[in-house]
Formats: structure tokens, sequence, C-alpha cells
């Protein structure tokens, strides 16, 4: 047998090479058969030879344009001619002499295959009979058989020698010159290739988009269908891959030893193994680079039609007839339907296989996909996502660089046209449905995903469990594989159309349909709807989960939110100074642009660089949703992983771990204590950061704080709103549990009061340098303000805005007395010994305290000593007091200044319109200010000089921070009897004891001796719910009666005070109200005066009676009327009428007893 070279091959050629390299095919043709010469095939073809593969349909011999081309085909001189299964493999035809005996060794111009007896048999039961004058007609029949049905050996050496031949013929060049003769004219650059090299069909497959002549698409399109049956036909292949498929052990490359069937697997068997050296698993060959390109280019040529996809043609062949039956061939149309129905349960398992390795080439090139190449060639070139010359060329044709370009062009607002937006959507969902799509994931995840990740591959299941163990829910994660997902999350940008995050999708579907239904479907705002219904009534535990691990890795990356990255690119660009959508920093990481931003979104117009409003809106909203989980905010996460596990380990719960971070701040270390710091700082400008409490509190928003909530514009006004209201009835246990905790976050430092923090700054930095607790800064403040009042200061050295909201802070501090640490420190053990079963808030605890201010301990009492004397200064300071008589000080004291609010209520104390609530705590605040007179500010002033004068032995005992028991006040009392009082002093004194005279629980030094007493002689007095004087009364009647020396003494003071000035003896006051009125109503009281004035009204009165008593016994009675007038009005008319009444009563006993004074007659006489 002779050897014959064999022309240029002229339809596919490898085109990756910079320039043509020589490759040969061998066949058993008496030693080796040269192949063509692998041509260079310009770079275009990449693209464009994606488009050849849609036609695959049998050609009907009677169609004119297919009847022309079969007979070009059938009438090549000699197609198979020489070249028999004996000629290209002597051994086969040793082994079946009929075999080569049935192939004559010249053949007439019109052989057909139908002719040959080899292959007769198999033709006439497969193939239509109107098929078998067309030789394309009948390789496309028997090639594309059932994988059950067996063709001959015979016949397949037959078809795959003619198939070799006719792709190598020099005569099949100028077929297509005749053939595309319209087309060549019309394409210059085709025109202008040289004829006899190959090149011709090359440039036609390039411009196959370009082909509108029927006949010459159809002839481009069944010769590639030809040569993609055997991977040996595809020029260069064989010499490029043959090592790798021998180490592979992929198959053999003899003809004979494969059926036609194999061959897609040696091919299948390639691309898995270049999968797996991309993933690097362990054993991994690796594939020569000649013959990758090779494989990818393959992969490439076959991305048009699934029917050129051998093995998967094969495997999917009843998936295809399953899912896609009414889906046309051609474009990669079956390819994407096939992809979308993978993880369908009736997918043959084989299939879904093939399909994942031909999703990994596609990541690995995205011109394996035709569809994605097709649709996005011109955006790809017109934003130069194929030009960076910084990148190597493999880096470039990734589908995840792709992705990043097109996705960040669009992100910059630039115009992609919609069919490539929508295939990358596609594929965008493709990636996040299947992991395995991502080869680094597969390499750095692979322990994570066996731990914790196994059994869960469809549907992104893995993907968001490998999420959920990144969340740190699951145990520690690789940060390459921490890295592999946040990057992964980038590619598929799920932020901007949550539908491509298919578990999420299905897991959120009935939320969305009810909580966000308002919202179209896909708008970027349905995650940030979802966000606003975590924790929420309306979400479920699985969408809840789902939501969380995704917005982990967004909140990680500013720019995976597109409203946030649209609306603050510019600022971030001008303040941040970030780079491109699709390029990282080392400088400035995407974690710490977000940052970036919100540093700048709270500052004050001062200190400029604000960002715009629109910006800040958006930035404002990823606060609101960070604030519902301590994972979405990365750096606090970062910085307090440490604290978090040390102090919140239990706090599991949504909002739980920022509070706990806030209420260990002080234990903090120094970094996570920043972070928290200015988070909470923020939180006091904008509260509605607080998206939990924010819900909580809605129903007191609504009812009070309304138009302050929908007018706030960072001014920390809501937040003030909720404390002035917090007891209001719409308040709840959860906003008033949140807004009580918020407060007492605020007095660890005076920064987390927004208003205070505004309008003191100056005024502590100059006043109170490096003070950094509220409670300390509202000290010191208030103590200079206090001084300057006192010392008659010319000029404040507060400010007046600052002592304006000095005074709120100290009011809100005053409300719960956690809010005052030192106190709250100081009293902890007597408030769980004596008020357990008291509720914080409304100053209850402080007010039980107070009422139990003897029981205290000793460092608690000089607290709460301390605490009273600042109220009675300053009684607006006096929660409860405020609270109670609210609305009587509206009433009564509307006038009177803040300091003078308690003198004004005293004053009104006994007015029918008084709220007997607010007379209570008013009777209190006497009880409290009569125990020592330092309570007393009003007396104190006014005794300035005699509590000195007249009572320094007591003072000399008295202890700075304990009370004197009214000692002082007693002392005072005694001088006031002497009359020895300056002016001021005694009128203050006077309104004590008339005060007292009232009431003796005011008077601290007869309770205390006299509580036996009061207990025996007067316990209905003292249970009487009025008190007006009647245990005074009780005890002075019952004087006699009294042991107790110290009783006795104090019950004798009062008599003695009682002769001083009449209004101290209420009863006696009483009944001389009239006389005082007229006839002593011009004296003044006090010193005695109006008493003398009614002892002398006594005297005079005294004269009269007797006057009336001498005039009664001279004047005789005129008449009986007259004597009984007199006797009537005799002031012995008792005993008048009492001598009268006896001495009747005396003549009709005689009578009784003694008889009838005249003679008896007897009954006889009667009757006469």
């Amino acid at each position: 047998m002779r050897e014959k070279k064999n022309p240029p091959a002229t339809l596919l050629r490898v085109p990756i090479f910079p320039r043509a390299p020589e490759c040969t095919s061998s066949s058993r043709l008496t030693g080796s058969v040269k192949m063509a010469d692998c041509i260079r095939v310009p770079l275009p073809l990449l693209l464009l030879l994606m488009c050849i593969l849609s036609s695959l349909h049998p050609i009907e011999g009677d169609i004119n344009g297919v009847a022309k081309l079969a007979a070009k085909s059938d009438n090549l001189p000699n197609p198979a001619g020489g070249l028999g299964p004996a000629a290209v493999n002597p051994g086969a035809a040793e082994r079946n002499p009929g075999a080569g005996a049935s192939l004559p060794r010249r053949r007439s111009a019109g052989w057909k295959l139908a002719e040959e007896a080899v292959c007769r048999e198999d033709l006439t039961r497969l193939c239509p009979k109107h098929s078998w004058n067309n030789n394309l007609a009948v390789l496309e029949c028997l090639q594309d058989r059932k994988e059950e049905t067996e063709i001959a050996a015979e016949c397949n050496h037959l078809l795959w020698n003619y198939k070799l031949n006719l792709t190598t013929d020099p005569k099949f060049e100028s077929v297509a010159v005749e053939v595309c003769k319209n087309t060549i004219s019309e394409i210059k650059e085709c025109a202008a290739e040289e004829l006899g090299k190959g090149y011709l069909v090359s440039c036609l497959v390039d411009h196959r988009g370009n082909i509108s002549d029927y006949q010459c698409n159809q002839y481009i399109t069944k010769m590639t269908t030809i040569v993609f049956s055997d991977y040996r036909l595809i020029c260069g292949f064989m010499d490029k891959c043959r090592e790798d498929i021998n180490t592979l052990r992929c198959g053999s490359i003899s003809t004979g030893e494969k059926d036609i069937h194999s061959q897609g697997e040696v091919i299948a068997c390639l691309e898995k193994a270049l999968v797996r050296e991309a993933e690097e698993q362990p054993g991994a060959h690796p594939i020569k680079d000649e013959c990758k390109k090779s494989i990818m280019r393959v992969a490439e040529l076959s991305s048009d039609d699934f029917h050129l996809d051998r093995y998967l043609y094969f495997a999917c062949r009843e998936d295809r007839e399953r899912f896609c039956e009414n889906t046309l061939a051609g474009e990669g149309r079956v390819y994407k339907c096939l992809f979308n129905h993978k993880f369908e349960e009736a997918m043959n398992e084989r299939c879904r296989e093939a399909l994942t390795t031909r999703q990994k080439l596609i990541a690995q090139d995205y011109k394996v996909s035709y569809s994605l190449a097709k649709a996005c060639k011109s955006d790809l070139r017109k934003y130069r996502c194929s030009a960076d010359s910084n990148m190597p060329r493999a880096r470039e044709a990734r589908l995840s660089y792709l992705l990043l370009c097109l996705e960040s062009a669009v992100h910059r607002g630039r115009v992609v046209n919609g069919e490539c937006q929508g295939e990358m959507m596609d594929y965008r969902r493709m990636l996040m449905e299947d992991f395995s799509l991502s080869p680094e994931i597969v390499l750095h995840c692979r322990s994570e995903i066996e731990g914790h990740c196994s059994g869960l591959h469809r549907k992104g299941r893995t993907l968001h469990c490998l999420m959920r163990v990144g969340r740190g829910d699951m145990g520690a994660i690789d940060p390459n594989c921490q890295k592999a997902l946040q990057t992964l999350i980038q590619e598929a940008d799920p932020g901007a159309d949550y539908r491509i995050d298919r578990a999420l999708n299905e897991a959120c579907e009935s939320v969305i349909q009810t909580a966000c239904k308002h919202i179209r479907n896909g708008d970027p705002m349905i995650l940030s709807c979802l966000m606003e219904h975590l924790y929420t009534e309306k979400m479920v535990e699985d969408c809840e989960h789902r939501l969380l691990e995704l917005q982990y890795f967004i909140a990680r990356d500013w720019k995976l939110d597109p409203i946030l990255y649209k609306k603050c690119q510019g600022d971030a660009a001008r303040l941040c100074h970030t780079p491109g959508w699709n390029v990282t920093s080392e400088m400035m990481p995407p974690g710490a642009i977000f940052s970036c931003l919100y540093r700048h979104a709270y500052r004050s117009v001062e200190q400029g660089r604000r960002l715009s409003r629109d910006c800040k809106v958006e930035v404002q909203r990823i606060l609101h949703q960070r604030a519902l989980d301590v994972k979405l905010d990365p750096e606090l996460q970062k910085r307090c992983m440490t604290d978090l596990g040390k102090w919140c380990s239990e706090k599991t719960e949504a909002g739980q771990e920022l509070e706990c971070l806030q209420d260990h701040l002080e234990d903090l270390v120094s970094d996570c204590r920043d972070v928290v710091g200015n988070l909470t700082e923020m939180e006091s400008e904008d509260i509605q950061i607080e998206a939990l409490l924010m819900r909580a509190c809605d129903p007191i928003i609504q009812a009070h704080c309304h138009e302050v909530a929908d007018n706030q514009i960072d001014t920390g006004d809501l937040m003030e709103c909720l404390v002035q209201n917090k007891h209001q009835k719409e308040m709840n246990e959860k906003c008033a549990v949140g807004v009580t905790h918020f407060q007492l976050i605020q007095i660890k430092d005076f920064r987390f009061s927004y208003k205070f923090k505004t309008a003191c700054k100056e005024d502590v930095l100059k006043l109170c340098p490096n003070i950094k607790k509220k409670v300390d800064v509202v000290i010191c403040l208030s103590t200079t303000v206090r001084n300057d009042t006192l010392q008659d200061a010319k000029e404040q050295r507060v400010s007046v805005k600052c002592r304006k909201q000095l005074r709120v802070e100290e009011v809100e501090m005053s409300e719960d007395i956690r809010l005052e640490p030192e106190l709250y420190d100081s009293c902890k053990q007597d408030i769980t010994r004596l008020c357990q079963n008291i509720a914080f808030g409304n100053a209850q605890v402080i007010e039980c305290l107070k009422e139990n201010k003897l029981q205290l301990t000793q460092r608690c009492h000089q607290r709460i000593f301390k605490l009273q004397e600042t109220e009675m200064v300053d009684p607006e300071l006096d929660y409860q007091l405020m609270r109670v008589c609210k609305h009587m000080i509206r009433r009564f004291c509307t006038e009177s200044e803040g300091k003078n609010v308690l003198q004004c209520l005293k004053q009104n104390k006994n007015s029918e319109l008084m709220d007997p609530k607010c007379k209570q705590t008013i009777t209190k605040r006497q009880i409290t200010q009569n125990t020592d007179y330092r309570l007393n500010p009003v007396l104190r002033k006014a005794c300035k000089a005699d509590i000195p004068k007249f009572c320094q032995p007591i003072l000399n005992k008295a202890t700075a921070d304990s009370e004197l028991e009214g000692q002082v006040i007693s002392c005072l009392k005694l001088k006031y009897a002497d009359q020895r009082l300056s002016p001021d002093c005694e009128d203050q004194i006077r309104v004590i004891l008339q005060e007292s005279a009232l009431d003796y629980r005011l008077d601290p030094q007869l309770q205390l001796h006299c509580t036996q007493e009061i207990s025996t002689l007067c316990p209905e007095e003292a249970a009487a719910q009025e008190q007006t004087g009647q245990v005074e009364e009780c005890l002075k009647v019952n004087l006699l009666k009294i042991k107790q020396e110290g009783c006795k003494k104090e019950v004798l003071n009062m008599l003695k005070e009682s002769k001083a000035d009449i209004f101290v003896d209420p009863v006696l006051h009483t009944a001389c109200a009239l006389d005082i009125k007229h006839q002593c109503a011009a004296i003044p009281p006090g010193r005695g005066r109006q008493m003398s004035c009614l002892m002398e009204c006594k005297k005079r009165l005294q004269d009269r009676i007797d006057m009336w008593s001498y005039a009664a016994k001279v004047a005789p009675a005129e008449g009986f009327s007259d004597l009984a007038m007199q006797v009537m009005t005799s002031p012995s008319k008792n005993y008048i009428l009492t001598v009268i009444g006896a001495g009747v009563a005396v003549l009709f006993l005689m009578g009784l007893l003694c008889g009838r004074i005249t003679k008896r007659v007897t009954q006889e006489l009667k009757d006469r």
C-alpha cells in the first residue's frame, strides 16, 4: 500500500497559538499517514465558532439546497478510496478480511455509503429510506443513534475513514468555494484569503453570523457536526493531547479500539481532569498547556449545539426530551434549558455530572457559553473587559472576571444591553446554586464542606451552609475559605437581585409575598424589606437564617449593596478615595469604606466634608440593618470577637449581643471599646438605628412622639421624647426596657448623649477636662452652676444652652436610681433587703429607700441624705414630686420658679382642689425637711445667724452626712417661744410650728420620743387619714398619763409654743377663729400678741358676765312669764329646773305613801 500525503485540513484548528504550528494525526496506513498542517486561525474565531452549531437535524435529499450540498460532498472523487478499514488499520483487515473486501480500491464519483454491504444492515434498521442517497444524512443518522443500538464494527471503521478523508481532501475547499460563492464575495476578509491552504473555511466559520446564504450555512454546520463526532478528526487535538490521554487512561487513540460512543468520553475524561487540576484536588494530573488550550477550544466550538458535545449529548438525551422537548437546538439554548433543570429529582445523575463539568469549563472560560459570549461581545469590547495588559490571558477569559467587569459597568450607571444582563443573571444564579463551579471554594473549603455541609449539594444549600460557618455559627473557618466565599458573593452579586440566590428565594417566598409585595419583583430593595421584617411575626425561621447568612457577606463589602453603591459612589471617591467597583485595594479594603462613610455621615457642619443627603439616607438604612445582628457589623465583630466570647456568650437573642457589649463597656479591650463607643454615639444622635427598639416603641411613638420621629434630623429629640414618656400607658415593657438600657449606657460617657454633648461640649472641655463619665460631668457642671449662683457671680461660667440641657439630664437621671451609679452601688444591698419587690423607674426605688431611711446602711444613708439635700434645694430634680404633682403645679404654681415649687405646693396643700396623692407626697417632703434644717433651704437661709447663735452645741455633735432628727428645729422652736429669734427666722419657725401642730409626723422629736405613748393613748387619732392636730391634742389632754420624760417634755414644749402663738394650737385657733377675726384682726401674729388680745377679750367678757349675773339678782320678775324667761336665760337654769322638779317629785311620793288626809267613806255609804 503506497503512502499518501494528505493536503491541509480546512475546518478546525486550535486557535490560541500565536503562529501556525505543524501538527499531524497518525493513522495506521503502512506506518503513518500525515494529516494536514494546522494553519493559524484568527482570534475572533473564538467567539464566532460558537455560531456554527445550530442545525443538526437530518436534511431531506429532495430539498434543493440540501440536495446540492449532498451532491457536492458525494461527488468528491474517491472519498473513501484507498482508505478502507484494511487500509487505515491493517490489523482490522486481518481480523476481518470481509471488511477489506467489501470496499473497492476505487469508487465511482457517485459512491454512496448506503451501497456498502458492511453498513447496509445497520442503515436499513436505523435510518429512514429517504436519507440513504445523502451520505451526510447517513452519517448524522448513524453517529447520533441511541446508546443501546449497536453498529457493526466494520461499519464503524468505514464511517470513520469516510469522515477522515472528507475533512482532509483538498476538494473540500473547492466545494466551499462553489457553495459559498456569494458569501465569499460579500465578506472581504474571506475573499482575500489564499486558496489551497485551508484559510477560506476558517474565515467562513469566523463570519458565520454574517452568512445569510442558507446552503453555505448548512454546509459549514454539517462539516462541523461530522468532525465533532470523533476527537481524532479534530486537527491537532490528538497530537497535543496524546500523552495526557495515555497518562490519564482516558482511552485508546487507535482506530477500532474505541467505538463512536466512547469518542466523547475521551474528551469528557480530559475535561474532568482539567477541572480536577483547577480545583487542585489531591492526585490531580497536570495537563500540558497545549492540551488545555485544545480542550477549552473543543468545548468552545461545541457551545452552539449540545449535539457537538458527544458525551453530554448521549448522557442527557433522555433528559433533553423530558425537560427541553420544545427547546430548539442551536445558540446554546438546550444547554441553558438543561442547566435550569440540573437539580430536578428526575434528572439523570450522569447527565447532571456532565452538565456540572460543562459549567465548570464555562467558569474557566466564558466563551464555552455560546449565548453569553454572543450576547456580551459588544459590551466586553466597549468596556475593555478583555484589554487588561496587566492580567494573564487565562484570567481575562474567566467567567468571574467577565461578570465583575460588566457588573462594575452596570453599578457605575453604564448601559449594558438587556440580553447580556439576562445572560449574566443566569450564570450568577448558576454560581450561587452550585458551589462546585467555583474552584476556590472546592479547594479552600474542603474541610468545612466535609465537616459541616456534606449532603447539601443541591440548590445552593451547601453554599449557605458554608456562609453559616463563615458567620461563626458552626465553629471557625479557614481564612482562605472565607475569602473564597466573599469573592464568590461579589461575582454572583445577589444583592442586586435576590432571585440569584435560589436558596434565599425559596426560603423567603412567603415573606416576600406578604411583607414586600409592594416592591417590584427582583428589585434590590427586596433584601432591605426582608431586613426590616427580620424578627417580626411575618418572618419565617428558614428565611431568617438564609437572609442573615447572605447579609453577613454583603455587609463586608459596601459595593454588594447596589443602592448604597449607587447613592454613595461619588461620596466614597471624594471622601474615602475608593478604587473601582471590581478593584481591590490593600490601603482601603471594602469593609473600611463603609466605616469611612458613616464617620462622615454624622459630622457636624463645622467639621465639614459631610455626606450628600441621598448617601446619608442609605448609610442610615445600612446602620439600621446592622443593629439587628452584631455579626452584620464587620468592624465590630472583628475587634470584639474576644469580648463577645468572654462577656456575651449566653446572649443569643436579637440585639442582645450589642446591648451586652454596651453594658460591659468599661471591661472591653480598647479596640472593642472604641468601636462600641462610636456606634453608641451614633445611636444617641439617631436612635432609629436601633431598629428593634423602634419596633417595640412604635405605639408610644405614634401616640406621643410622631412629630419628632417624622421631623427628626440628627438631633436626638426622639430618644428624649421616649424618655419623657417612658411611663405613659402606651409604653410596653420591651420599649421601656430598651429606653432604660439606652439611658444606662449614656451615663458611661457624656458623648453618648447627643443633645448633651452638642450643648455642653465646649463647657466640658473648659470646666471639666479629663472627665468622661456623664454622671461626673453632670455633677461637675451642676456644681459650677450652683457655686456661681450662690456667689452671685456676674456671669455664669456654664453657657445658657448647656444649663438648659443640664437640667434635662439631671431630671432624667433622677428617674431611675441606676442612672446614678454611685448611689446605686452604695445602696445595692439595701435595695435587695428593703425594696426587692419595687420596680426600677419612676423613682420608686429611691422613694422606697427614703421611706426606710432609718434602716439603711451608713453608706447608703449618706448618699440618700445628699440626694435629698439636692432635691430640696432644687425640687425639679425630685422626680416623684414632679410626676405626682404635675397637674397641681400647673394649677397652683405656674408663676413660681422651679426652686420654689415645693414651697408653693406646701402653701396650697390644704386647698380643697389639692389632689390627695400630691398632698400625701408634699407631706412626706415636709417630714423630710423637718428632720434636718439643712434639708430646708429657706429655713437655712432665714436662720443663718440664729442657728449657730442658739444651737451651736447641737451642731458640734452633728456629722456632715447624717440627719439631726429635728434637734436644731426644736431648738429654734424654744427660742421662738422665748421671742428671741430674728424676724425672718421667726417667720419660718412659725410656719413650721403651724404645720407640725396639724400633723404630729412633722415634728421629728415628738414622734421620736412619743411613739409608744401615741400608740397606747391615741391610737385612733394616729390612724386617722386626715391629720388636723388631734394627736397633739390627745397628748395634751393625757399629759398626766405620760410616763416617758422625753415625751412629757415635748408635750410641755408644745404647750409653751402654743402660748407664744395661737396658731400653734389648732384646736384653740379653730375655736377662737371668729374672735380673732373680729376682735384681733388688726393684731399681727407672733410673740403672743393675738393670744394677749384674746386674753384681754376674755377678761372683758368675764366682767360682763358678772354684771349680767348681778342684774339678774337685783331686778324682780314682773310676772310668771318674766320669771320663766329669767329662769330659762339664767346660767343656773339647769339647777333651778332640777330643784323645781325634785320638789314636785317629793310631793308625789308623799301622797302615794301617806294616803288621803280626809276621812274614808265606806262602801255602803257610797252605794246609797
